[in-house]
C-alpha cells in the first residue's frame, strides 16, 4: 500500500491529468537543458582552487616585514619574558613606507607580523597586556601597526595581511584549554577588524616549547592539528575576511620545504613540500617564504640585503617555478626600512621591468596545429594566449593531450625568456613540455638546458640559456619560438604565453 501511494503522489506532482507521454516529454526537455554546454567548455581535472586561493596566486610576489619586540632585543624567537618597555622605536614605526618600497620592487602586497612567538602585539589587543599601550615611549605606545600598515596597502592600492603566531611564550594560557578561546582566537577576530579585504593570514608553524608563560615557566609541546580549533578559526576569519588565505594552520596554501627562495622545477599546486604531489586530491599551493637579508628575520645591526641579481633569481625559482614568494624586508629600530632595503627594492623592480617588461610575444604571430572548438559565446583560438585577458584561453579537443604553439615575427628577435601560464580554474594539466626555437621555420634547437620541463601550473618561466643564476646573458637570436606540450592529464588549457 504505501508503495501504491507513493506512486500516486508521484504522478500528482506531475499532474494527475496530464497523460504520461507528455509527463515524459517535459522530463526530456529539463533534463536536455541540464546536460549542454553550450561553450563547449572543458570539463575541470580536479583538485581545482577556491576563488580565494586564485586572488592569492594572482599576488605573485608579495613582502613580509618582521618588526616587533625582537628588533629591540636582537633575537629572533624571544622567549616572552621581555619587559613591554624594552619596545621602545626610535621614531614614529612607518608602515607606509615599508610597502612604497615594496611596491617599487614590483610586489602586489605585503604581510605585517605583529605578534611573534614572543606574545608581543603591535596593536592595542584586549586579551593581553603584553601589547603597545605598554610600550617605552610615546612612538611605542601611539603607534597601531595593523591599522597604520592596512590603510596604507589600501592608499597604494596593494594586497595585505598579518602574520600572528599561534605560539605565545608570554601567555600564562597557552598548552591550556583557556588559551585559543580566550586569547588565540580573539586575536584574531581583532586583527580581521582591521579590514575584510585581507588576502592572507599567516600562522607560523611552531608547537610549542619552553617559554615564560607568565612566570610559570616550563616547557609546553601542543599538537596544532587539534590544539588550535582550526575548522571554527577557518570558519571565523572567512566569514569577516572571505578573500583571506590561512597559511599554515589553514591548509590553504603549504610552505615550499624551505626558507631560500626556491621551489621544485616540477611544482604541482597539490601535495606538500618543493615539488607537491601530481595525484594529491587537495589543491595546496606553495609559497616559498626568504630573507632579503644576510641575517635573521627580524632587523640586526650590520646586516647586508642581498644583491638585486640573486633576489631575481629567487624570483624566477619561486614564482617562475609555480610557487609565490614572499621576501622579508626587515625594518629596523626607527620603525622604518634601511636606506639600503629601500635602493635594493628600486635595483630589483627596475631589473624585473627592463628583463620581464617587455612581451614580445605581442607583436609574434601566434598559431595552433590544434584548437578546440568554438562554442556559441567563447573561443579557444592560439590568439588567446596574447590577448591581456585572463579569462579566455587557448585549448584542444577532448582526448588532445599533445599540440604545439608556435610563434613568428616578421624580423628576428633576441629572446631570453618564455613565460607560460595554465588556465587553473579548470585544474592544473600539462605534464611535459619542451621549447625550441627556429631561424628558418625548418630546423629547430631545443632550449633551456637541463630544467626539467614537466607541469606549467599558475606561472612557470624557462631561461632560455638553461640557467636562473646567470639567466640574462646575450640571448638567443630566433624568428620562431614553439611550445610544444607532449603529455597532459586532459587537454592542455593556457590562458597566457609571454616572451621576453
Amino acid at each position: 500500500m504505501s508503495k501504491n501511494f507513493i506512486f500516486h503522489a508521484l504522478l500528482a506532482a506531475g499532474g494527475c491529468c496530464m497523460p504520461l507521454h507528455s509527463s515524459a516529454q517535459s522530463e526530456f526537455k529539463i533534463e536536455q537543458q541540464t546536460l549542454t554546454n553550450p561553450d563547449n567548455e572543458p570539463v575541470p581535472v580536479h583538485p581545482i582552487p577556491h576563488e580565494r586561493q586564485m586572488k592569492w596566486n594572482e599576488t605573485e610576489f608579495y613582502a613580509f616585514f618582521h618588526y616587533g619586540m625582537n628588533t629591540y632585543t636582537g633575537l629572533e624567537w624571544g622567549n616572552g619574558d621581555e619587559p613591554e618597555s624594552r619596545f621602545a622605536p626610535t621614531a614614529a614605526p612607518n608602515p607606509r613606507q615599508w610597502l612604497e618600497a615594496a611596491q617599487q620592487a614590483g610586489m602586489k602586497g605585503g604581510i605585517a607580523v605583529v605578534k611573534h612567538h614572543d606574545g608581543f602585539c603591535l596593536w592595542p589587543t584586549q586579551s593581553t597586556t603584553h601589547n603597545i599601550t605598554n610600550g617605552g615611549n610615546d612612538f611605542a605606545r601611539n603607534t597601531n601597526i595593523p591599522r597604520d600598515f592596512a590603510a596604507a596597502a589600501k592608499e597604494l592600492g596593494m594586497k595585505y595581511g598579518f602574520y600572528v603566531s599561534p605560539w605565545d611564550r608570554n601567555s600564562a594560557h597557552y598548552g591550556k584549554d583557556t588559551y585559543v578561546k580566550d586569547v588565540f582566537l580573539r586575536q584574531c577576530a581583532e586583527l580581521a577588524q582591521y579590514g575584510t579585504d585581507q588576502f592572507e593570514m599567516w600562522f607560523d608553524g611552531a608547537q610549542g616549547g619552553t617559554g615564560y608563560y607568565g612566570g610559570e615557566g616550563g616547557n609546553r609541546s601542543i599538537d596544532a592539528s587539534t590544539y588550535y580549533d582550526i575548522p571554527n578559526l577557518r570558519d571565523s576569519v572567512h566569514k569577516v575576511c572571505p578573500d583571506c588565505v590561512m597559511w599554515g594552520l589553514g591548509g590553504e596554501a603549504r610552505w615550499i620545504g624551505n626558507e631560500a627562495g626556491w621551489a621544485g622545477e616540477t611544482c604541482w599546486s597539490m601535495g606538500t613540500g618543493t615539488s607537491g604531489n601530481e595525484d594529491a586530491w587537495k589543491w595546496h599551493p606553495g609559497e616559498s617564504d626568504a630573507k632579503a637579508t644576510d641575517a635573521g628575520w627580524f632587523w640586526h645591526s650590520g646586516e647586508t640585503v642581498k644583491s638585486a641579481e640573486r633576489l631575481f633569481q629567487m624570483y624566477l625559482e619561486t614564482v617562475g617555478r609555480n610557487s609565490t614568494l614572499i621576501l622579508n624586508l626587515p625594518p629596523d629600530k626607527s620603525g622604518s626600512l634601511p636606506a639600503a632595503t629601500v635602493n635594493r627594492c628600486k635595483e630589483l623592480g627596475n631589473m624585473l621591468q627592463r628583463r620581464l617588461g617587455t612581451d614580445l610575444a605581442k607583436t609574434a604571430k601566434v598559431n595552433a596545429d590544434q584548437e578546440r572548438t568554438a562554442g556559441t559565446a567563447r573561443t579557444y583560438t592560439a590568439q588567446n594566449v596574447i590577448d591581456e585577458d585572463k579569462d579566455t584561453y587557448w585549448a584542444t579537443n577532448d582526448g588532445t593531450n599533445t599540440a604545439t604553439l608556435t610563434f613568428e615575427w616578421t624580423e628576428p628577435q633576441i629572446v631570453r625568456y618564455v613565460s607560460m601560464m595554465e588556465y587553473i580554474r579548470k585544474g592544473q594539466r600539462v605534464k611535459k613540455f619542451r621549447i625550441e626555437t627556429s631561424a628558418d621555420g625548418t630546423t629547430w634547437t631545443r632550449r633551456g638546458g637541463n630544467i626539467q620541463t614537466t607541469t606549467i601550473g599558475y606561472k612557470r618561466i624557462i631561461p632560455l640559456n638553461g640557467s636562473t643564476s646567470a639567466s640574462y646573458g646575450n640571448g638567443i637570436r630566433a624568428k620562431y619560438l614553439r611550445i610544444v606540450i607532449e603529455d597532459s592529464k586532459a587537454c592542455p588549457l593556457l590562458h597566457t604565453v609571454s616572451i621576453y
